[in-house]
C-alpha cells in the first residue's frame, strides 16, 4: 500500500508473504494538511505506520511552524495507539536528530530544524510515551547514522545524521531481538541518502 504525490512526499508499506490492509491514509488531526506524509497498515497482527515528517527548513518560519504542529499531530496519534494495547511499529524518516552524538562534529548545522530544542522535544515526548527506540535500545552506546547527504563528500568522510527511527509499542517492544542499519547501501552507485533500518522481532 502506499500514498504519494508528484515530486515530493510519498509513504509506502510492503509486506512479503502478506498483503498489508490500509487501515488509515494520512495523519489525523487537520483536515486540510493534503501532505503524503503518514499511512498506516495491519500486517500479520501487527499495526504499522510509515511516516516522512516534515523537514521544517528553513526555521524559524512557516515551514518550521509546520513541522512542529505536524509532529504534536503524531504525537497525540501516537498516544491513541499506545491506548489500543495493539502491537505497533512507528517506522519512517522523522526528519529529528534526537540527541548530540546523532550528528557527526559538525557546528554547520546548529540552525538547522533538524536539531533544535523543539524538534527534540517532541522525539523525546513519545519515548516518554512509552515507544521504545529499537536502534538505541539494541546499540546504547554506538555511533549510528541513517543518512549522508550527497553534499562535500558526507558519505566517504563518514558525516552522518540519525534521521531514520523504528519506534515499537510496548507489546511490540518485548519481541525485539535486533535492530540495525544497512549501510553498505548508502555506498551503491545510485543510492538514496538514507540507509536502510530494520528491526528483528520474535
Amino acid at each position: 500500500v502506499w500514498k504519494g504525490e508528484p515530486t515530493w512526499n510519498g509513504v509506502a508499506i510492503l509486506a512479503r508473504g502478506a498483503e498489508p490492509v490500509l487501515t488509515r491514509d494520512a495523519l489525523p488531526g487537520d483536515d486540510a494538511d493534503r501532505q503524503s506524509r503518514y499511512i498506516e497498515a495491519a500486517v500479520n497482527g501487527i499495526i504499522v505506520a510509515c511516516l516522512y515528517a516534515p523537514n521544517g527548513n528553513p526555521q524559524p518560519g512557516p515551514k518550521f511552524a509546520y513541522k512542529l504542529a505536524w509532529h504534536a499531530r503524531l504525537e497525540v496519534h501516537a498516544e491513541q495507539l499506545l491506548d489500543t494495547g495493539l502491537p505497533v511499529v512507528l517506522a519512517g524518516d522523522y526528519n529529528i536528530v534526537p540527541e548530540p552524538r546523532d550528528i557527526y562534529a559538525t557546528r554547520s548545522y546548529d540552525d538547522n530544524a533538524l536539531v533544535q530544542p523543539e524538534s527534540r522535544a517532541s522525539f523525546q515526548r513519545l519515548l516518554d510515551q512509552g515507544w521504545l527506540d529499537a536502534l538505541r535500545k539494541k546499540h546504547p552506546k554506538e555511533t549510528l547514522y541513517t543518512f549522508w547527504d550527497y553534499r562535500r563528500n558526507r558519505w566517504p568522510r563518514d558525516a552522518g545524521l540519525r534521521l531514520d527511527h523504528i519506534l515499537l509499542s510496548k507489546k511490540l517492544a518485548r519481541r525485539l531481538t535486533s535492530a540495525g542499519i544497512d549501510r553498505d547501501v548508502r555506498g551503491e552507485d545510485g543510492a538514496s541518502d538514507h540507509a536502510p533500518v530494520w528491526v528483528e522481532l520474535k
